[in-house]
């Protein structure tokens, strides 16, 4: 993404108008034929927590779950809290989540998630659609969360070869298009959050005494933030990596009992985001500053905005540390 220099006085004049515009749709409605799926008795996609959809399949024999997975593929293979199997399964192609309405939601794992004790979640930022999933924006593959994935699935093998490890890139919300008005409101972020929650709360239910990590890069960054104060147990880390803000002044005020990390690229152009949040505008203070509280990432030898997942840094190889269950170094 490319430096604005308007940002500043977008989001000082934005401030004022943005508090009363009305917001875009920011969540997809409910899967197809869920009306039928609840009609049947299953656990209302939206609804329904997932822990109580875990229970729901666990009460069920094998047959019948595949049964369900074949005839209600999109609502199975989306629903936070089914069997991991199952949806596999369902979606086909390693993705644990597919819905191609809109700018589409993509969830794809690298690593064996039915064995893994501990798991990275990757949460992207502006401009992540299922067109630019697994190329990048601008066709640039470093931008891509699935090699984004890739990479830190083998940095974290290589830092603990026998730590069992998954790391999952996540397009469970709709990122706002660009730096624009949407990106510096939350509307988008506050809908990710909901839907990250209840990601993680899926996977906790079907992976217990796993341990999750929770990066977010850019705007997945505030997504990550706002989700903070009710993240289940699981999460150990919250990793901000090249974010403008997690909503928040200081990391004490993210409410959550896991640890905080974050980096900043010397030449990241968030630096020169305002550290503001005003009405549902701006992100609040940058998480790398001194002042927020995070625990370090190392990021000086990273370049630009969209390097914080490229082999051979220190940064990549502190993210890999965590992922894999050491403390990275500063």
């Amino acid at each position: 993404m490319r430096t604005q220099p308007f940002l500043w006085l977008a989001t000082l004049v934005s401030t004022a108008v943005l508090m009363f515009a009305p917001t875009s749709a920011t969540s997809l409605p409910s899967p197809p034929r869920a009306a039928q799926w609840v009609a049947e008795g299953g656990p209302d996609p939206v609804r329904a927590a997932p822990a109580d959809v875990a229970r729901y399949f666990a009460g069920l024999d094998d047959a019948s779950r595949l049964a369900l997975a074949a005839r209600y593929p999109r609502v199975v293979g989306n629903l936070d809290g089914a069997p991991l199997a199952l949806r596999f399964s369902a979606n086909g192609s390693g993705r644990l989540a597919y819905d191609p309405r809109g700018d589409g939601r993509i969830v794809e794992v690298v690593g064996d998630l039915l064995t893994a004790d501990r798991i990275a979640v990757l949460i992207p930022g502006v401009d992540t659609t299922q067109w630019t999933f697994h190329s990048g924006l601008g066709g640039v593959e470093r931008r891509a969360p699935v090699w984004q994935a890739r990479q830190l699935y083998e940095a974290a093998r290589a830092a603990d070869p026998s730590a069992r490890v998954a790391v999952v890139a996540w397009l469970g919300y709709d990122p706002p298009e660009g730096v624009r008005l949407a990106a510096i409101r939350a509307d988008r972020a506050s809908a990710g959050a909901s839907a990250l929650r209840r990601f993680v709360g899926g996977v906790a239910a079907q992976r217990p005494g796993a341990s999750i990590v929770l990066i977010g890069h850019s705007y997945g960054g505030l997504v990550l933030g706002l989700a903070a104060p009710r993240l289940d147990p699981a999460v150990t880390d919250l990793i901000a990596l090249g974010s403008p803000g997690m909503g928040v002044r200081r990391a004490a005020d993210l409410h959550t009992g896991a640890r905080v990390w974050a980096g900043t690229a010397p030449n990241d152009w968030t630096r020169r985001v305002p550290g503001v949040r005003i009405g549902g505008a701006g992100h609040g203070t940058r998480p790398s500053a001194r002042s927020f509280g995070a625990l370090p990432v190392p990021a000086g030898d990273v370049d630009g905005h969209d390097g914080y997942f490229v082999p051979g840094t220190r940064c990549l190889a502190a993210i890999a540390s965590i992922v894999a269950g050491a403390n990275a170094s500063s």
